[in-house]
Parts: structure tokens; C-alpha cells; sequence
């Protein structure tokens, strides 16, 4: 060794060294290296210690990134999955002649030529129903229409999603595929997704029945269809079945060939039709029309959400592992110290020493990146072979992004390097002989990290405060939104709380020698343990910096979704009252002008209410409302004189200054029309307040039930009626006061009338007046929603049922959907797991932390033992040990992750509340957490003092 490193020192001198060529540079990192690799293996423990905590995060990273890039298909995936082996599918989408156009890849995205302003319109004239004319002569197609059936089923009518056509010709391989049986062969055959014979009770070989005697079909096989999962209904009929749906279906007609260009399909385009073709999918074009540039998404594009949560979640594992880590290399190489010292002493510089220790981590980290790619592979494959429901769409394969696995075994490796880094520096500033002699003196902070780290601490602090004001300042400001001013300061809320973190980093010693001051005075174990943890700051305050991180992340998590859940809560518009269903009256498919036929509506309230009580309602009511129909029509002229619309006004104080507020949110309510009509009895169900009998009477005799007091005055609400053409351009508005030149014309007729004010949630029914007093007043109102009281929320299969029954009960007149009001979200569904999670990393950590401090306090406890320190003061320690460790920790992180909540409720003018923030649960959490880390720290007996091994404490 000492013919390729310097000379050793000589009476206190450094002797001049030898000059350094390539080789004697060479055989240096060839000694390094060697020497790292027996370390590695010689500390089993430890490195295996820093392995694990390497490939955790690694297989985390390696495990989402393959499970995000298997959701995202390729141009082949897609293709094979919407064609098949055919080569496109074309249907009839424009006018023919007026310049249509289509995206290439996204054949939806269509328009026409754009104007001088870059609108355009859709030009009248007729959508072809064939497409087979602008195809040339004797072309191939197979036409299949996508739809839904309605089916006998062994429970009796199902609704499932059909197609019709020969979609089991073995050319759509790929987007169906034959399961089982055969192939029709003629016009009385049919087949279903295995999941269907299920549903019908029945095997190959038995009847398929459709509704309403449109035909009975003998099932021959089972087709799957690459778009359903393996749970989902679906037949295939031949191309003469009938479908309800097929009006409303999509018809596409697939090409087996020949191959359409660009060309090709610009050509269709002009004839009105679009296409979807594989080899424009597979090589899209590049010159392309200003409206469409936005169609083709470029791989990256697809791929950097993945990138950005790998990346921030990388970045935190890393922090923390650095942390962990660089604690166990700080006690390894104490450890080593003797043997480096040795090599000093044979002519190693301090840049070799400090290149053995930084190769051990350079090393590890290596292994740990190998051993977490594998383990997250494994993961993946897992994760994924166990959540696929067999929709070729939901994985769209198993996709290994191997440029993305590479960077994540690069990042490994500086992972490992970087933990190594500090204890790497300190080793190269050992003094050899003290090291040989074995004295092992407390390290003493220094003046100059305090002070900075203080000045740090104070910088953050500022920052969060300056910026929540300067937040504030921008938001009521004309500034562009744009401006790089609108979001620096909001940055700066975050920003300024990890300074924050950082100050206290670096004042660790500091505090750890501050705190072994003040704990002197407990007792003798505290007095120990502090004076440990101070003494071997290495390995304490990297410790605590990795619980900090941890605990910052979820009381800033905590605080901030914690007020914003309390907002939301308060703004939340409630379909129905909590725990009730509400079905929806809305026009059909035959529907021209908008809204539902009063006819209409009544049926489709009374098959609303079947549903209902079919589904185990308790109480059912329905819900009436005009019909703004005054929007059909093109001018005032052309609304009829008879036309009449009645509304609740909202007294000027409450309306807004078009000049000053440039929008509005109307939370659901429709401020144009609040009055619905509930008759008395269905009230309470309607609004979920419980009515004195007086208020009910007063309800019958003529009052009303308001729910949202700006329209109450002195006791009373203000009702108008306007007819006619004012009902476009001379009625009033809700919501804005008038400006300079509006026309407001007179009411038809005004009415004060009583108001019940209840104290009821934000809701459709902001005021209920009687049936008797609407027909007093000349309102007309039809049903357009029912509200029924239901005694648990409905299971999984209870809402499909529910589905199903109400899209068979909707017609071409009206459609009836459901809403289950389960009310705002619960705290308790995030945060629950939220502090789990946490409370899981800061025991790791801390188990970790303990642990090194144990395995290098043996000495020492063997010390104890020898001048006859008991098994309960050696407890005592290190129950004093887990409470400095987690107390730091804990405390650091929560003041630092708070601010960042603090910041935001300050810039919000009064959209956050701070006393929303659960304060007394963080507080519990942190000394909790702290004391049963400590707790399970006194818990876990000391090791048998090994008493061959006595060291003094100098």
C-alpha cells in the first residue's frame, strides 16, 4: 500500500507526497474499493440495515411506475383493442361539402372551416345514414351498432349493454374474442359474455329473450368484448335484432380492408364521414390544422403525472432515507474507525479514507436499488394480476417502463452515496491516534451552524408570513392570471415551513446540547440519555430530521385538508336531505324544446315513486316546479302572451354589482325559479326539518317554508309573476341589480306572503309553498323530482338494481336518474389512514434510530453495569432516548408543518378558518406518538451487558 499512497506523517510533519500518476490514482480506487466491499460484508447488520432502507422506497417508486404505465396503452394497445385485426371504422358525422374535418387520432374532435374570429358554426344540411358512397365500389364493411338490450333474466328485466352485427367474425380478434361454443350462423342465433349466462340462468344452448317480444335468440356461444370487464352484461345479436337504444345507439361500419392513409381519410372527411384507421393511429400525421393540434398527445405528455408523483414522493423517501441512513453510516464508521486509522497510518490521505466510507454507500445503494426494483416488480405484477377486472382497457398490458426502472436504480445509487457523504467528511477529519488509543471523545456543535441555523429558522417563518399577506394583497388585486405574482407568493407559503425545517437541522446539536442542560437536573437517566444523544449528534439529529419530515407531511395534510373539508361541509349543496334518495324528472330522447311534457312529468313521477317504494322507501314526496320555457323561443315576440312564470324575489341588499363582481356561484340553486310546490304532508320528507303542527297549519292556510332567509323581509317573502316576451328581457334578475338601460317591466301581479323560516342545509328547495296556494296564485308546476326516505344507503348491487329499473322505466319522453345524498365527506375517510401512514414511518424511524443507538450504547451499558447500573436505569435511558428522538422529532415537524395552513387561512379572506384545523388531535397525536415510542423503548429490555468490553467515559 504504501507504494501507490503518500507517506505517512513524520515527526508532526506531512511528508511531501508521492507524485500521483494514473496508475498510482488507479490502484488508489482499486484499494478503496476493496476495502469498502470487505466493510460491507464484514458489518452484516448494518448493511443490510441500509439496504432495506434504500429498497423500500425503490419498490415503492418501481411498483406505482410499472402500475401507471400499465394503464396507459399505446397507439397497438388502442388499436387492437378498438379494431381488432380490422384495418378502421368509418360512420357518417357531417356535411357533406362544407369542409368537415376530424382529428386524426380522435375521430370525435370534428368541425368545420373557423371565420375570421375563429368561430365556427355547423351549416345546415343533412348528416348521409350511409357512408357506403363515399367508399369505393365493391369495399367490404361490417356494420355494428352499439346500444343497450332489455332482457329476460332469471330475476326478471335486465338492462346490458348489446351490439349488433357480426362482431364474432374472427377478424375482430382483439376487440371480441371467442370464449366458448360457436359462431352464429344465421339470423335466430346470438351470443353473450359469460357473465350474462350467469345472469340468465341458463348454458349454451338455452334462449336469449329480449323485452317486450322483440325476439327470442338461442345463445351458441360466449364473445368477450375488450372495453367490458369480465362482471359485465353484454349480448351480440345479429345486425335485424331490435335494441331499445338503438335510435340513441352508434353505428359504425368496419373495414377489413384496405388500409386508409391521411389522404384517405381527409378524403372521407370532405364527404361528411369520419374515420378511425390503424395506420393513422399507428403514424399520425405531423402537419396538421390549428384546431386539432391538440388531439395528438405526445408520449410525454401521457407520462409526466407518473413522472412528477415518482419525483415528489422520491424526493421525500430520499430525504428520509438520507437521514436513516447517514445515522447507521455515522455509527458504522465510528465503528471503523481503528481499521481507517490503521490505513492512515500506512500513508492514506483523507481523501481515501473518505472514499472508502462514501463507496460503502455507493454500494449499498446498489444493492438496495437491485433488491427494490425486483421486490416492486413483484409488487406490480401483483397489485395488478389481483385489481383486474379483464377490461383489455383497464392494464392495458404489463408495461415495464425500462428507461424510467433505470433512473430509479441511478437514484438509488446517489441515495446510498449521499447518506454516506457526512459520515464520510467526519471520518476523513479523524486524528489517527486518537482513533488507535480508542478515545472517544464527545463531539462539541460548533458557533457558526446554531447561528445560521437560527438565521434559516427565522427566514422561513418570514417567508410564510410575508407571502400569505402578499397572497392576499394579489388576490383582490387587477393582476393577469398569468402573472408569475400569483403563484411565487402562494410557493412561498410551502417554501418558507421546509426553511423552517431546515433551521432546525441545523441548530440540531445545539438543541441536543441546550436540552442535555435543562434534563441534567431530572434524574440520572435523563441525564444520560441527553448527554448521549448530544454527545453522538450523527446519529441523533439525522434521526429526528427523518421523523420531522415525516410529521411536517401530515400535519400539514391535517391542517390544510382539514379547513378545507370544514368549507366544504359548509358550502355543500344538498340534493336531498341526508341519507335520502332523490330521482330526477329530465327529457327524454324525443325532447325538442328542453324541458319535460307536463304529461310527461306526471308519468315519469309516477314511475319515479314505484322505483322508489320498490327499492324499500319509507316515505316518498314529490317536488313540482315551473317550467322555464320562455328560453325556447329565439325573441320576446315569439313568446306566447299566456306564458306565464312566478318567482320569489331576492331583495336588492342581497343582489350583486355586475360592475364589481364579474360571476357568481348559485351552489345548485336555481335563483331564477326558487319556488317549488310539496304538499304538506311531504314536507318534511322534502326538506328533512321536523314542522310544529302550528307551522304546518300556517303552511296549509297559505305561508311559506323558506329555507334561505336573504328573501325573507319583516316576516315575509316578495312574489312576482311577469307574462309574455318580459319574461326574456323585461323580468328582473335574482341575482344581479339592474344596470344603467335595463328594462324591468311590471309585474302581471305581486303578492306579500308569510315566511316560515327553517334552518335547513343548502338545498333544491330554497321555498316550499302548498299546492292550494300555488293554484291561489296561478302557478303551474309539474313534478321534477322525488324524494324518498330510505331506512340504510344503498349496497353495490342495490344501486345497479336501482339503474337498471330506472332506465327501464324512462322512455323516449323522460328520463329518471338517482342521487343518494350520503352528505359532505367524512375527515375521518382521509385521516384516519393519513396519520396511520405517518404514525407507521415515525415508529420505523424511530425503531431505526433506537435501534443504532442501542447497538453503539453497548460499551456504555457495559460500563453501567460493571459500577452497578441496574436493568431499570438502563430502561430508564432508554425510555429517555425514544421521548428526546421522537420529542424532537414530533415537535419540530409539527411546528413546521403547520405554517403552511397558517399561510393559507390568512390569504383566503375568510374562506379557511383556522379553528377548524383539529388542534387537539395533533397535539394528542404528537405526545402520543412521542411517549409510546418512548414507552415501547423502556419496554423492550436491554441486551446482557457484555462485560469483557468496558470502555471508560472520558
Amino acid at each position: 500500500m504504501t507504494a501507490v499512497l503518500d507517506a505517512p506523517k513524520v515527526s508532526g510533519t506531512q511528508a511531501r507526497p508521492v507524485t500521483a500518476t494514473l496508475g498510482s490514482a488507479a490502484s488508489r480506487w482499486r484499494v478503496a474499493i476493496r476495502l469498502a466491499r470487505r466493510q460491507v460484508g464484514r458489518t452484516k447488520l448494518s448493511s443490510l440495515l441500509v439496504v432495506t432502507l434504500v429498497a423500500l422506497p425503490i419498490a415503492a417508486m418501481t411498483a406505482y411506475g410499472i402500475f401507471a404505465a400499465s394503464t396507459l396503452g399505446t397507439p397497438a394497445d388502442r388499436v387492437r383493442a378498438e379494431l381488432g385485426e380490422m384495418q378502421a371504422w368509418i360512420t357518417p358525422a357531417g356535411v357533406a361539402g362544407e369542409g368537415f374535418w376530424q382529428a386524426p387520432t380522435q375521430p370525435q374532435w370534428t368541425g368545420y372551416p373557423a371565420g375570421a374570429d375563429g368561430s365556427w358554426e355547423v351549416p345546415d344540411g343533412a348528416i348521409p345514414d350511409d357512408p357506403m358512397a363515399a367508399l369505393p365500389a365493391g369495399t367490404e364493411t361490417i356494420l355494428l351498432t352499439s346500444a343497450s338490450a332489455r332482457i329476460e333474466t332469471r330475476d326478471g328485466l335486465g338492462l346490458v349493454a348489446a351490439w349488433t352485427g357480426d362482431a364474432w367474425d374472427p377478424r375482430f380478434s382483439g376487440a371480441f374474442d371467442l370464449v366458448e361454443g360457436e359462431r352464429p350462423t344465421n339470423a335466430t342465433e346470438a351470443m353473450v359474455t359469460p357473465a350474462t349466462l350467469e345472469r340468465l340462468g341458463v348454458l349454451i344452448g338455452g334462449d336469449l329473450t329480449l323485452a317486450d317480444g322483440a325476439g327470442t335468440f338461442e345463445i351458441v356461444g360466449t364473445l368477450d368484448a375488450a372495453i367490458l370487464p369480465d362482471a359485465a352484461g353484454a349480448v351480440f345479436l345479429p345486425g335485424t335484432a331490435e335494441l331499445r337504444g338503438v335510435i340513441g345507439g352508434e353505428r359504425r361500419w368496419y373495414l377489413p380492408e384496405p388500409a386508409l392513409s391521411w389522404a384517405d381519410v381527409q378524403t372521407l372527411n370532405e364527404e361528411g364521414v369520419v374515420a378511425y384507421s390503424r395506420a393513422v393511429v399507428l403514424d399520425p400525421p405531423t402537419a396538421l390544422r390549428e384546431e386539432v393540434r391538440g388531439s395528438v398527445l405526445d408520449q410525454w405528455a401521457n407520462v409526466w403525472p407518473t413522472v412528477l408523483v415518482v419525483s415528489a414522493g422520491g424526493l421525500f423517501a430520499a430525504y428520509v432515507v438520507v437521514m436513516l441512513a447517514g445515522a447507521a453510516f455515522a455509527v458504522a464508521a465510528r465503528r471503523q474507525q481503528r481499521s481507517l486509522a490503521v490505513a492512515a497510518s500506512v500513508g492514506a490521505n483523507r481523501g481515501d479514507l473518505s472514499r472508502i466510507v462514501l463507496l460503502q454507500g455507493t454500494t449499498l445503494g446498489a444493492l438496495g436499488g437491485v433488491t427494490g426494483l425486483i421486490l416492486g416488480v413483484g409488487v406490480a405484477a401483483l397489485v395488478v394480476a389481483v385489481t383486474a377486472d379483464g377490461s383489455a382497457t383497464q392494464y392495458w398490458g404489463f408495461h415495464v417502463p425500462w428507461p424510467g426502472l433505470a433512473a430509479i436504480f441511478v437514484f438509488a445509487v446517489v441515495v446510498g452515496t449521499a447518506a454516506a457523504l457526512v459520515p464520510s467528511r467526519t471520518v476523513a477529519r479523524t486524528d489517527p491516534l486518537r482513533a488507535l488509543r480508542g478515545a472517544r471523545r464527545p463531539q462539541k456543535p460548533g458557533v457558526a451552524r446554531p447561528v445560521w441555523g437560527s438565521i434559516v429558522l427565522l427566514v422561513g417563518v418570514a417567508t410564510t408570513i410575508v407571502c400569505a399577506f402578499v397572497v392576499a394583497a394579489v388576490n383582490v388585486s387587477d393582476l393577469t392570471g398569468d402573472s408569475p405574482l400569483r403563484y411565487i407568493p402562494a410557493l412561498g407559503i410551502v417554501v418558507g415551513p421546509i426553511l423552517t425545517q431546515v433551521g432546525i437541522l441545523m441548530s440540531g446539536g445545539w438543541l441536543l446540547w441546550t436540552t442535555s442542560r435543562l434534563l441534567s437536573r431530572v434524574g440520572l437517566a435523563a441525564r444520560i440519555a441527553s448527554r448521549d444523544a448530544a454527545a453522538n449528534a450523527g446519529r441523533t439529529v439525522p434521526a429526528f430530521a427523518a421523523i420531522a419530515a415525516t410529521v411536517f407531511i401530515g400535519v400539514f395534510a391535517v391542517g390544510q385538508s382539514s379547513m378545507q373539508t370544514a368549507q366544504n361541509a359548509r358550502t355543500w349543496y344538498y340534493a336531498a336531505p341526508l341519507g335520502s334518495l332523490s330521482i330526477s324528472i329530465w327529457p327524454g330522447a324525443a325532447s325538442t324544446t328542453g324541458v319535460v311534457d307536463p304529461d310527461a312529468a306526471r308519468t315519469g313521477a309516477g314511475a319515479a315513486v314505484d322505483v322508489a317504494e320498490d327499492a324499500g322507501a319509507t316515505d316518498v314526496a314529490v317536488v313540482a316546479r315551473q317550467s322555464p320555457t320562455h328560453w325556447n323561443y329565439g325573441s320576446p315576440a315569439e313568446v306566447p302572451d299566456e306564458l306565464t312564470l312566478a318567482i320569489a324575489l331576492l331583495p336588492p341588499e342581497h343582489l350583486l354589482d355586475p360592475e364589481v363582481d364579474d360571476s357568481y356561484t348559485s351552489n345548485g340553486q336555481d335563483p331564477d325559479n326558487p319556488l317549488s310546490v310539496v304538499r304538506p304532508d311531504d314536507l318534511e320528507t322534502v326538506l328533512g326539518v321536523t314542522l310544529t303542527a302550528g307551522q304546518r297549519a300556517a303552511y296549509r292556510d297559505g305561508a311559506a317554508i323558506v329555507a334561505d332567509r336573504r328573501f325573507v323581509t319583516d316576516g315575509e317573502i316578495s312574489i312576482a309573476a311577469w307574462s309574455g316576451g318580459d319574461l326574456i328581457d323585461g323580468m328582473p334578475s335574482n341575482v344581479w341589480i339592474p344596470w344603467t338601460g335595463q328594462r324591468i317591466a311590471d309585474p302581471i301581479w305581486e303578492e306579500r306572503v308569510d315566511a316560515i323560516l327553517v334552518d335547513a342545509p343548502l338545498q333544491p328547495t330554497a321555498i316550499a309553498i302548498a299546492p292550494t296556494t300555488a293554484d291561489r296564485l296561478g302557478i303551474a308546476a309539474f313534478p321534477e323530482r322525488v324524494i324518498a326516505t330510505v331506512e340504510a344507503p344503498p349496497s353495490t348491487e342495490g344501486r345497479d338494481r336501482l339503474q337498471a329499473q330506472l332506465e327501464l322505466a324512462s322512455g323516449e319522453d323522460f328520463t329518471l336518474s338517482y342521487s343518494f345524498e350520503a352528505g359532505p365527506p367524512s375527515d375521518a375517510t382521509w385521516m384516519v389512514p393519513l396519520l396511520s401512514v405517518v404514525g407507521v414511518l415515525v415508529l420505523g424511524a424511530s425503531a431505526v434510530a433506537l435501534g443504532l443507538a442501542r447497538f453503539e450504547r453497548r460499551p456504555d451499558d457495559a460500563t453501567l453495569a460493571a459500577v452497578g447500573g441496574t436493568p431499570v436505569l438502563r430502561r430508564n435511558i432508554g425510555f429517555w432516548q425514544g421521548l428526546i428522538i421522537a420529542g424532537f422529532g414530533t415537535m419540530a415537524g409539527a411546528i413546521a408543518g403547520i405554517l403552511p395552513p397558517i399561510g393559507f387561512a390568512t390569504q383566503s379572506r375568510g374562506a379557511l378558518v383556522l379553528s377548524d384545523i383539529p388542534w387537539q388531535l395533533l397535539v394528542m397525536f404528537c405526545l402520543g406518538l412521542s411517549l409510546a415510542i418512548a414507552l415501547v423503548n423502556w419496554l423492550v429490555p436491554p441486551r446482557r451487558p457484555d462485560l469483557t468490553r468496558r470502555t471508560a467515559i472520558t
